[in-house]
C-alpha cells in the first residue's frame, strides 16, 4: 500500500470506506453515524513532498524557500501539525487562523499573514510575534509606518499587488481582475510609481506578494501574474540601487482536477510553467514563498454519507442522504462551477455496481437546491447504501455551513498498513446538540426579555 499514485490513492479510499463501516465510524443504520469525513494522511504527506521537491528541483542551490499551507483550505489543527511535520509553514488570513497555526506549533518565522482588512491590533500582534506580513493596500502601509516606529520587529514585511491579468472561469475566485478587492492595482494610473516610492521610503519593506491563481485559472494566466511581480521587484531594486526587495511571495491557487482521481495539474507542471514564463524567478536572486491550499488537500479528503431514504418525484429517482449544503456549500449554491463526483458503495462499504440510472443525490437541508448531483448516472441507490464524495479535503467539509443547525460531522484521518489494515485517528469530533445550543445563545435565552 505504499503506492503514492492515483491507483494507490483510490485503493486506499476503498479500503477506508469498508473499514469505516466495519469499525462503526459510519454505517447503514443507527446507532452508527450517518455522516463522516475522512482524510488520507499518506496522500497529504505525498502532496507536501511534491510541492517541496518541485521547487527544490527548479531553484538555484541555496535559494531560501518557504512553502506554506493556506489555512483557510483546511483549518484543522492536526492537519496543520501534520503539514508542519512534513516541512510546511502556514499562510493565515485572520486572527482565528493565526491562533490555529500557533496551536499546531508552527513557528512564527514560518507563518505569513495576508488579509485585506487587518486591524491595528492584528498587525501589532503579528509584528510582536515576528510573523511575516503582507500589506494589502497603501493605507495599510501607512498604518504599519506607525507600528514599526513604535516597536522594533523581526517580521518580514511586504506589499500585495494585483497584476490585473484577468479572470478565470469562476469569477468569484478570480483575484487578479481589474477591479479585484485584493492588493494594490498594478495597472492603475500612477500605481507603479507609488509602489516604487513606497519601497524607497521604507527600508523595512523587503517583499512583494501576488496571488493570481485559483480554481478555474489556466497555468499561463497564473504565471503571467508572477511574471508581473518579478518585473516590479526588478524595477524597485533598480530604483533603489541595490537589493531592496529580497523575497517574492507568489501565493498559491494551483487548480485541482475534480473530474477524476488524477492529480493534475501537478506542482511540478506549475513550476515548469513558471520557469518558462519567468526563468529569472529561479536564478537565486530572490527568496521564494508559496501559499498552496486546495492543491495540497482537496484530493485527500472524502465525505461518506448514508442514504436514508429513496423516492421518486415525477420520473426522477432521488436518494436522500445526510451530506449536502453543510459540507458542500459551493456545490449546492453553484453546481455548475463546483460539480463533485459521487462514488456509490453498498451497506457493507463495497463499491456498488449495476446498470446506471439517472438519479438525484440530495442532502438533508430544507431547500430545493440542496443537491450533491442532479440526474447523475449511478447504480440504483438504496436505503443503507453509502455515497462517497471525493476531492473534498479542502473548502468542503472543512468549512462547515450551519444551515438548519446541522451538526459538524466528525473528521477522521486514516492510514493503511502494508498488510492493508486501516487505522483511523479522530481529527475533529462530531458537534453535539448541546454545542449547537450553546453557540446559538442557549445560556443567554432570557437575554432579550
Amino acid at each position: 500500500m505504499a503506492d503514492m499514485g492515483t491507483e494507490g490513492a483510490a485503493a486506499r479510499r476503498d479500503l477506508a470506506v469498508r473499514a469505516a463501516v466495519e469499525q462503526g465510524i459510519v454505517g447503514p443504520a443507527d446507532p452508527a453515524p450517518p455522516l463522516v469525513c475522512l482524510l488520507d494522511t499518506e496522500g497529504i504527506r505525498s502532496s507536501a513532498a511534491a510541492v517541496t521537491h518541485a521547487f527544490a528541483d527548479a531553484l538555484a542551490p541555496g535559494t531560501p524557500a518557504l512553502h506554506t499551507f493556506a489555512v483557510k483550505a483546511c483549518p484543522l489543527v492536526p492537519v496543520l501539525r501534520l503539514l508542519a511535520d512534513a516541512g510546511l509553514g502556514c499562510e493565515v488570513a485572520s486572527p482565528g487562523e493565526l491562533a490555529l497555526a500557533r496551536a499546531a506549533g508552527v513557528p512564527a518565522d514560518r507563518i505569513v499573514l495576508d488579509s485585506p482588512a487587518k486591524t491595528a491590533g492584528e498587525l501589532r500582534e503579528a509584528l510582536a510575534l515576528g510573523v511575516a506580513v503582507n500589506a494589502d493596500s497603501l493605507q495599510e502601509l501607512r498604518r504599519l509606518d506607525g507600528l514599526v516606529r513604535a516597536a522594533p520587529t523581526a517580521s518580514p514585511i511586504g506589499v500585495r499587488v494585483n497584476p490585473q491579468t484577468g479572470a478565470g472561469s469562476i469569477g468569484a475566485l478570480s483575484t487578479a481582475t481589474s477591479t479585484s478587492k485584493f492588493g494594490v492595482a498594478l495597472r492603475d494610473p500612477g500605481a507603479r510609481e507609488r509602489l516604487v516610492r513606497a519601497f524607497l521610503e521604507r527600508p523595512w519593506l523587503t517583499r512583494l506578494h501576488v496571488h493570481s491563481g485559483s480554481q478555474g485559472l489556466p497555468l499561463p494566466l497564473i504565471a503571467e501574474g508572477v511574471r508581473e511581480l518579478h518585473a516590479l521587484a526588478e524595477e524597485i531594486n533598480a530604483a533603489a540601487g541595490g537589493r531592496r526587495v529580497d523575497t517574492l511571495d507568489i501565493g498559491g491557487g494551483l487548480p485541482v482536477n475534480f473530474a477524476s482521481d488524477e492529480e493534475s495539474p501537478t506542482h511540478a507542471a506549475y513550476a515548469a510553467a513558471l520557469r518558462e514564463a519567468v526563468p529569472a524567478l529561479f536564478d537565486g536572486s530572490y527568496g521564494l514563498v508559496t501559499e498552496f491550499g486546495r492543491s495540497l488537500l482537496a484530493k485527500h479528503g472524502a465525505v461518506l454519507a448514508r442514504v436514508e431514504y429513496t423516492k421518486r418525484s415525477g420520473s426522477r429517482p432521488i436518494a436522500l442522504t445526510h451530506a449536502g449544503v453543510q459540507v458542500a456549500t459551493r456545490t449546492a449554491y453553484a453546481p455548475e462551477a463546483w460539480p463533485v463526483r459521487i462514488l456509490p458503495y453498498d451497506a457493507k462499504g463495497a463499491p456498488k455496481t449495476g446498470a446506471p440510472v439517472a438519479q438525484d443525490v440530495a442532502g438533508p437541508a430544507c431547500f430545493a437546491g440542496d443537491l450533491l448531483a442532479a440526474a447523475r448516472e449511478l447504480p440504483p441507490l438504496d436505503p443503507g447504501d453509502l455515497v462517497c464524495v471525493p476531492d473534498t479535503g479542502a473548502y468542503f467539509f472543512t468549512a462547515h455551513y450551519g444551515y438548519n443547525s446541522l451538526p459538524r460531522p466528525a473528521v477522521h484521518g486514516f492510514s493503511v498498513t502494508a498488510a492493508g489494515r486501516v487505522r483511523f485517528t479522530q481529527v475533529r469530533p462530531a458537534q453535539t446538540l448541546a454545542e449547537i445550543v450553546a453557540e446559538a445563545g442557549g445560556p443567554l435565552r432570557d437575554a432579550l426579555l
